[in-house]
Order: C-alpha cells, then sequence, then structure tokens
C-alpha cells in the first residue's frame, strides 16, 4: 500500500490519480474506474471488464473441435453450446 497523497478536484469534479499509483495500479487512459461513496469517503477501484472477443475466439475454436467443421451448426446446436459454456465459467 503507499502512502496518502494530497489531490484537488478542478471546476469540472476531475482529480489528478499521482504518478506513481497510476503506474503500480497499471492505469492509463480510457481505463475503468468504479467510485463508491460511504460518508464522507470516496473509493475508486479498478474495473476489470472481460475481453468477450477472446472469449468468444476460445467457444468458436472449441465448437469446431466438437463437429470437426463437417457441417453447419443449427440455431439450436449453437444455444446449446453457448448455455453450455456459460455454466462451465
Amino acid at each position: 500500500m503507499s502512502e496518502p497523497e494530497v489531490t484537488v478536484m478542478s471546476e469540472k469534479g476531475q482529480i489528478v490519480i499521482p504518478k506513481d499509483m497510476r503506474e503500480g495500479l497499471k492505469l492509463g487512459p480510457k481505463t475503468k474506474l468504479l467510485i463508491y461513496a460511504h460518508g464522507d469517503t470516496l473509493i475508486l477501484r479498478k474495473l476489470v471488464v472481460p475481453d468477450i472477443e477472446s472469449e468468444m475466439k476460445a467457444l468458436w475454436r472449441e465448437i469446431d473441435q466438437k463437429i470437426g467443421r463437417k457441417r453447419r451448426l443449427t440455431q439450436k446446436e449453437i444455444d446449446e453450446e453457448i448455455h453450455a459454456y456459460r455454466r462451465e465459467s
């Protein structure tokens, strides 16, 4: 845990996260943060968004292996695979 630092809020409501904290948490431009308010305390937390594209590619590879690309999948088979994958995750 790093030492506390003082930051100032701008007229637009923006605050600066000190550089050492940004680097330590690997925060860059466009990083999504959750903010909680509790009494007079604000808590920021890095939001980890799953990489949907990678998950879908992995799902399609698994489906391709199961059917061996012998034929086109039906909508029912696609839905069943999606539901099975979600149950495993």
